[in-house]
């Protein structure tokens, strides 16, 4: 199960409370999320070569986590066959951010994104539930309650973020061009901007329009913490270098990353 879309849309918590619920059924729930996972790339030697920048992840990063998490996702399903087992995960998607596992490819990957097991939730606040999480996350980036929380999406990143999926909207004909990308939050171009990147996938939707007491949870707190799928310093090291290779002329990425919506 992904939960698919913005930071600041309830992913996290989504994901905090499944993987409690499924624990307490019985199933042994792991974890792939893009904030856990990224750091160890950009940590890696080739990665320190493309340090953040104001905040944001640099593409030759975004394109590394992409390609490995499908690589990991293979492993995991390979080395946990049992029905036991649950694998739950975040993926914005947004600015290319694991929007591999949303594209048709020709691996051993494929089948398993495609099969009617995996699901892909969007979390849908209302206007007014994103309200107060844009605020929530404001205020956890002063106060954090979990070191993890660290390495959430900042406040001006959210709006930058947002921007890009209304200039989506708009280049998809869901919005009126030109002005998207000067409105508010909007769930309806938001769904329908999501819902077109997964086509190729099995989609729910989760409509969240109820604020829920979580001011003193952090969604990185777990009762038995589950393991996290997270690349080791050579697999990292690999695969930036693998899209090093691939891209000897950084533009041409930087070209691909800007058209991450089209799937």
């Amino acid at each position: 199960m992904f939960f698919a879309g913005l930071p600041s849309t309830g992913k996290s918590l989504l994901v905090h409370q499944l993987s409690h619920v499924a624990a307490e059924r019985g199933r042994r729930v792991h974890l792939l999320q893009w904030d856990v996972a990224r750091p160890a790339f950009e940590a890696s030697p080739a990665g320190r070569r493309h340090p953040q920048a104001d905040g944001v992840t640099r593409p030759v990063i975004r394109r590394a986590v992409g390609l490995w998490a499908r690589e990991a996702i293979v492993r995991w399903n390979r080395e946990h066959p049992g029905t036991e087992h649950l694998l739950v995960g975040e993926t914005p998607f947004v600015g290319g951010r694991l929007i591999e596992l949303a594209r048709p490819l020709q691996d051993a990957a494929e089948g398993l994104l495609a099969d009617a097991s995996c699901r892909f939730a969007l979390a849908l606040p209302s206007a007014g539930v994103r309200r107060h999480l844009e605020a929530e996350r404001g205020r956890r980036a002063e106060h954090p309650l979990h070191p993890r929380e660290r390495e959430d999406a900042p406040p001006h990143v959210l709006s930058a973020l947002w921007r890009e999926i209304a200039g989506v909207a708009g280049r998809l004909g869901v919005a009126p061009p030109g002005d998207a990308a000067r409105t508010p939050y909007d769930p309806v171009w938001y769904r329908s901007v999501y819902e077109r990147i997964l086509r190729h996938r099995r989609v729910d939707v989760v409509a969240l329009d109820v604020i829920l007491p979580a001011e003193a949870l952090s969604p990185y707190d777990f009762a038995a913490p589950p393991p996290d799928l997270i690349p080791s310093e050579a697999e990292a090291e690999r695969f930036v270098e693998d899209v090093e290779r691939r891209y000897p002329a950084p533009a041409a990425l930087d070209e691909e990353i800007a058209r991450w919506w089209e799937v």
